[in-house]
């Protein structure tokens, strides 16, 4: 083919023919539709043709009678896609091959379109994960993973708002936000719709770690002002985690995870949050914790303490508290402070509500067949709010007292604040019901949340249980006497009763008597004990 001239000779030359030609290779002839590339694919100056040259002639010099390979002429939007089958005789000598061209520019382009498509979020038109995963894992893959940071941001109470409003105010308020946060950025970082309220950020030319949680206030400010959607103006925070490339050792994929588990972080601090590995651990930890304590809970290994709490006037135990404990199979004593959080968090803290509950009216119900009747006592059992939100509490303490054959005045529910004024509506409702059984309603910890006087003044609340941290050392400080005086006085004008926590001295329950105080709790009485050293000393005390 290129020891002969060509046969084409029609002027002006097809771009593609020209682009294509060189002292080596000549077109001999082509077709129609060969010339008609050229209405697609630019000026022959636009077209690089050096690799399609460098394949004919590396196939007219070899002996293979048949080739093919992908071509692709011109560029960007204007780009066609060839498969290109490269043919000869067998047996000749020439050096000349049959060039066929099978377009595959709708397949190619459908396809590329296709997968723009699956990487772009269709209400905002910001990448999705799989976008923004893509477009992450190139920048890392040229290096520049130390200047760089990721961003996890969670809407903070978007699920609400989205139920109250409805899926349209709902979607206005992503579209919204995405506008905001696309303004608070430089042009450099990409933003990503990663999830349903979840927004990721690539932020370009990170050089300080406070370089990243400058753009993450940045970004809570814009954030700040409300948004007029339809006829609602809205309110939204937000929860922003992250995750620095220069201390990452694993692929992009860890980076994300990292940014999104600060964000959890971030969820409860309320404030930007930094990954840092060590949380991790804490986080593997907790998940430890969990798996056993799902374990201990299912195999009956967890059990119940009981501390006392006296009558200020007599000194008589009136009640006990039940509180929950946990001896691991190796031996390992499990704070509650440890096991009781990661319950709430991993919903286990429903079905071990339930136990504690079974538990202490059992335990009450053996007391009273040792003793030969009624011991003369109540239990307490703490009720957290994820149970109280999630579960039938009236049903439950109902089927429980009549298992046992127990009056309801026999129990004491204990809440803390938190969980009365998380949902006001089901909470009150819930604490009506279970006041019309007949048990008895207590406050614990009170003054270390923040609790409305006027809606705890609307709830059937018996007894206010003042926190020990305003008990221990309150002998040697003006302020605390002031604050128990000032509790006292509020329990005795919405006729409630009160129990001080945490008393260890003779002292100290004496005065707290004097202040009006009706009950106690704390080391003067008792540790927690098991069932069997609590009931000896029920029997010793209330002799």
């Amino acid at each position: 083919m290129a020891s002969e001239p060509p046969l084409l000779d029609v002027l002006p030359m097809p771009a593609a023919v020209a682009a294509l030609r060189d002292e080596r290779v000549t077109l001999v002839r082509v077709n129609t539709a060969f010339r008609n590339i050229d209405a697609d694919a630019g000026p022959a100056g636009a077209l690089d043709c050096s690799d399609m040259r460098a394949r004919i002639h590396r196939f007219l010099e070899g002996d293979v009678p048949r080739e093919a390979f992908d071509w692709t002429l011109g560029q960007a939007v204007d780009a066609r896609y060839y498969r290109v089958v490269l043919t000869r005789r067998a047996g000749t000598a020439l050096r000349r091959c049959l060039v066929s061209l099978i377009d595959r520019t709708p397949e190619e382009r459908t396809e590329h379109s296709l997968r723009r498509e699956m990487a772009i979020d269709a209400l905002t038109g910001l990448p999705n994960r799989a976008g923004f995963e893509d477009r992450l894992e190139e920048v890392l893959a040229k290096g520049g993973r130390a200047h760089h940071a990721v961003l996890a941001l969670n809407l903070d109470r978007f699920s609400r708002i989205n139920a109250c409003l409805g899926g349209i105010v709902g979607d206005e308020l992503l579209i919204s936000v995405a506008r905001r946060l696309k303004g608070a950025l430089r042009q450099p970082d990409v933003l990503a719709r990663t999830g349903g309220d979840e927004f990721a950020i690539l932020l370009a030319g990170v050089e300080r770690n406070d370089d990243a949680v400058e753009v993450a206030e940045r970004i809570r400010g814009a954030l700040a002002s409300p948004f007029s959607l339809s006829d609602f103006e809205v309110r939204i925070g937000c929860s922003i985690g992250i995750a620095l490339g220069a201390s990452l050792s694993g692929d992009h994929e860890d980076l994300v995870r990292h940014a999104q588990f600060a964000a959890k972080r971030a969820k409860r601090t309320g404030f930007p949050e930094i990954y840092r590995s060590e949380a991790l651990d804490v986080m593997r930890a907790e998940f430890s914790i969990e798996t056993e304590l799902r374990r201990a809970i299912e195999a009956g290994e967890l059990h119940l303490n009981f501390q006392p709490i006296c009558d200020l006037a007599t000194g008589r135990i009136v009640s006990l508290e039940a509180l929950a404990r946990w001896r691991t199979e190796a031996g390992e004593e499990i704070s509650p402070t440890r096991f009781i959080p990661v319950a709430e968090e991993a919903g286990l803290i429903v079905p071990l509500g339930r136990w504690a509950l079974d538990e202490a009216m059992r335990t009450l119900a053996s007391w009273d067949q040792t003793h030969g009747g009624d011991c003369g006592v109540a239990v307490a059992v703490n009720l957290s709010a994820v149970q109280l939100q999630r579960d039938n509490m009236v049903g439950l303490v109902e089927r429980t007292l009549a298992r046992h054959r127990l009056a309801p005045r026999r129990l004491t529910i204990e809440l803390t604040e938190s969980a009365i004024v998380s949902d006001r509506d089901h909470t009150a409702d819930t604490l009506r019901a279970l006041k019309s059984l007949g048990t008895t309603l207590a406050m614990d910890d009170f003054g270390t949340g923040y609790s409305n006087l006027a809606y705890l003044q609307s709830l059937p609340i018996d007894l206010l249980k003042i926190d020990r941290s305003f008990v221990s050392g309150m002998l040697a400080n003006r302020d605390k006497v002031a604050i128990v005086r000032a509790v006292l006085s509020l329990a005795q004008t919405l006729g409630m009763r009160t129990t001080a926590e945490g008393i260890e001295t003779l002292e100290l329950e004496q005065t707290l008597g004097a202040l009006g105080c009706d009950y106690g709790q704390g080391y003067l009485y008792a540790r927690p004990l098991d069932a069997d050293a609590a009931y000896q000393l029920l029997v010793e005390r209330n002799r």
